[in-house]
């Protein structure tokens, strides 16, 4: 019978970003954002789920039989970290992995403005949004800029991860790393007490409702560099988001909170390389100006667009500029960089003053 390991090892081998386990199909990994076939055999229910089962210690076992879900981070020494979704489907066991590397990459490697990212990284207070669509490496780019301060800055860093995924060590910084379901009872739980432990930059994580985002708020809002991410496509969408959760009474107060806290929002996508080989970061910046944190506190977020787009001097650029510029080295397609626009028109445009 085919082991966890051997399919791993495949997934590791090929290049591939996660693994998917299910019976009635071949094991699946997804390579530069496809999904291609192992070379194993089908999969029938009870293979699965022995092969599923072997990364399981009884107490999750236990909690995925009473729950049917279960979220969860392990690691195999010379292969690497993997989070992993446990989960049934038409009555079946069944699990998606995704690696989690055991390097760091810098801001560089991963082709962030490095600059302006740095200097995000270098403040002190505020909230910084990472958004995307999953899959977009979201959880990539808050590693390397934990990894940034992590070098360059002397400070208590908490993050509160459900599950753990890159493992941080200690560098010019102490790094907590909080585990919900092991070092936590609850997500809630963790946010709510973060203050008592003495922190300077927190990263909370997945802001996915009311709770979490007026927690995220309030401990940008009382001096501490505060990290979240968002399953947002856009700042416009990113900020639309973090308001429209809160009942309508609230949300002008939440306006004029956000209009204070917010510092950068980093909105990115991973686009299939010219040469097939992987796949490149594109990413949108808004940086809070006066300009811009007036706009939110006025109920304007629509009109943060132009803000960006006029904004190129001091490290803001759109999506489309962002795609633009990879064109324009010949990282990606015309073709590519086109499917990946929200504003196909005025990509076109932008396509035509570069020509």
């Amino acid at each position: 019978m085919v082991t966890l390991e051997d399919l791993v090892q495949q997934l590791v081998e090929r290049g591939g970003s996660d693994l998917h386990i299910s019976a009635g199909s071949a094991p699946m990994i997804r390579i530069n954002g496809r999904l291609v076939a192992t070379d194993c055999e089908m999969l029938d229910s009870e293979t699965a789920k022995k092969i599923v089962f072997s990364i399981l210690d009884n107490e999750q076992i236990r909690q995925f039989e009473k729950e049917q879900e279960l979220d969860m981070g392990f690691g195999i020494s010379g292969l690497g970290r993997f989070r992993t979704n446990v989960m049934y489907q038409r009555g079946s066991v069944a699990a998606v992995l995704r690696v989690i590397p055991d390097a760091i990459p810098t801001l560089e490697a991963l082709g962030l403005p490095g600059d302006i990212v740095e200097q995000i990284c270098m403040k002190h207070s505020g909230l910084v949004l990472v958004t995307g669509a999953t899959g977009s490496g979201k959880s990539t780019t808050l590693a390397a800029m934990l990894d940034y301060i992590n070098n360059n800055r002397n400070d208590h860093i908490v993050t509160i991860e459900d599950p753990l995924e890159f493992v941080h060590r200690n560098k010019n910084c102490l790094v907590t790393q909080r585990e919900v379901g092991t070092d936590t009872g609850a997500f809630v739980n963790a946010l709510r007490r973060v203050l008592r432990q003495d922190p300077d930059v927190i990263m909370v994580g997945e802001l996915r409702d009311l709770e979490s985002i007026s927690a995220a708020l309030t401990i940008a809002e009382t001096g501490h560099l505060t990290f979240g991410t968002l399953h947002t496509i856009d700042a416009v969408q990113s900020i639309n988001r973090l308001i429209d959760v809160f009942p309508s009474h609230q949300q002008q107060q939440v306006r004029t909170q956000l209009s204070f806290t917010l510092e950068a929002t980093i909105c990115q996508q991973l686009v299939t390389r010219a040469d097939g080989r992987g796949r490149a970061l594109c990413a949108e910046v808004l940086l809070a100006t006066p300009a811009v944190r007036a706009l939110i506190r006025d109920d304007k977020a629509h009109q943060l667009s132009s803000i960006i787009q006029t904004g190129g001097k001091i490290g803001m650029r759109t999506m489309n500029q962002s795609l633009s510029e990879l064109y324009r080295l010949r990282k990606i397609t015309y073709e590519e960089a086109i499917s990946r626009s929200t504003d196909v028109e005025e990509l076109k445009r932008v396509f035509q003053r570069q020509s």
